[in-house]
């Protein structure tokens, strides 16, 4: 699929550059100019964490009992302050703190972490559908299944990081009565040395009786905001999306940034590989990386949706906003011993940062300059 770019902008003063200053840096193209206004951003929002302070500390992976719930889960502990927790019902991730010791992922305090219900909020793992995309239940079997932990691990590309987790989720007989299909779902579950929160995930055709299968794949990702009236998303502008709220309806992405005033429920199609989630209030971006999966994921239920969700409270959807990678319009098809990988990667960064400008990597050099 093809990928489109956006040129977005950086907050300045009220959370926005101006547009002569965009224009500026698209004519003159200066370099100095943007290093300077990238000093600036810095300046602004300085790190809150010296990874020096965390040296002679060690990566851990634990497993342990949910107190709350009793389920089994693994708690990932970077070596810089980083942490996450993956539960090995659903495979999902509940939990993420970046180095500042800040949660970055939104779950409902009315979640239900009893089967066969799914948990509301954190990273959920939609296979081998999404929604009503196809003639399963909505969103898929995988994120309702206990999930195993992996003994043998394939090897991911790009992938190095000692903090991880491999898990793996098979079929099971209650999954061919439904989807008649042998497969192997591989994930692992990485956080990196700057606090990065990266899910692989690899898919493999077991069928014995020759038979292709497809599928299609999302991480649905809830990431906790401030006020979902402050967010915007950046880097979607001029997309196609097909709008659930219109019986996916095809779209056109009208505006320079997705921002919330009412209920929303798209899949946006063919989106660049980097889609950037600004929340003004609290001075704080996400930044989504994504490999071979095309589309993006939004979704926020609004009120009165939100009041008729049993595992959702009713002023929940103000602080949470759904934004994950996804491949939804064009089905993946494999053949017997065939695999498939993606991956995502989420990164967030203490400044309201523009996807069209200033990069992670830029920003953690200038931090030590």
């Amino acid at each position: 699929m093809g990928e489109a770019s956006s040129a977005s902008a950086v907050a300045h003063k009220s959370h926005s550059v101006p547009s002569i200053f965009r224009r500026v840096l698209c004519r003159r193209n200066s370099q100095s100019l943007f290093d300077d206004h990238l000093r600036r951003a810095i300046r602004r929002f300085p790190p809150h964490t010296d990874p020096t302070c965390m040296a002679g500390k060690a990566s851990s992976v634990e497993r342990v009992k949910d107190r709350a719930t009793g389920l089994d889960k693994f708690v990932l502990r970077e070596a810089r302050g980083s942490s996450a927790e993956v539960f090995l019902y659903g495979g999902q991730v509940t939990s993420w703190y970046n180095t500042c010791g800040e949660q970055q992922l939104f779950v409902s305090k009315k979640a239900s972490f009893k089967p066969p219900k799914a948990i509301r909020g954190g990273i959920q793992i939609c296979f081998p559908q999404l929604e009503n995309h196809g003639v399963l239940e909505q969103h898929g079997f995988a994120r309702n299944r206990l999930w195993s932990v992996d003994e043998s691990p394939p090897p991911f590309q790009d992938t190095t990081y000692d903090c991880h987790i491999d898990l793996i989720l098979k079929q099971s007989g209650d999954d061919l009565k439904i989807w008649p299909h042998s497969y192997e779902l591989h994930l692992q579950v990485a956080l990196s040395p700057r606090g990065d929160l990266i899910l692989t995930s690899r898919i493999k055709n077991s069928n014995a009786d020759g038979k292709p299968f497809q599928f299609s794949f999302a991480y649905h990702t809830y990431f906790s905001v401030s006020d979902i009236s402050e967010v915007r998303v950046e880097g979607l502008d001029t997309l196609d999306y097909l709008d659930n709220l219109q019986s996916k309806k095809r779209c056109t992405e009208q505006g320079d940034a997705v921002v919330f005033e009412s209920e929303v429920d798209r899949v946006y199609l063919s989106a660049p590989p980097k889609i950037v989630t600004i929340d003004h209030e609290k001075k704080r971006t996400f930044v989504l990386r994504k490999k071979e999966l095309p589309d993006v994921v939004v979704w926020n239920p609004w009120d009165k949706k939100a009041k008729a969700m049993p595992d959702l409270g009713s002023k929940e959807y103000t602080c949470m906003l759904c934004v994950g990678a996804a491949c939804i319009e064009k089905a993946i098809t494999l053949r017997p011993g065939e695999e498939w990988q993606g991956r995502q990667e989420i990164s967030s960064v203490p400044s309201s940062y523009s996807s069209g400008m200033l990069d992670p990597e830029q920003i953690r050099q200038m931090q030590h300059i």
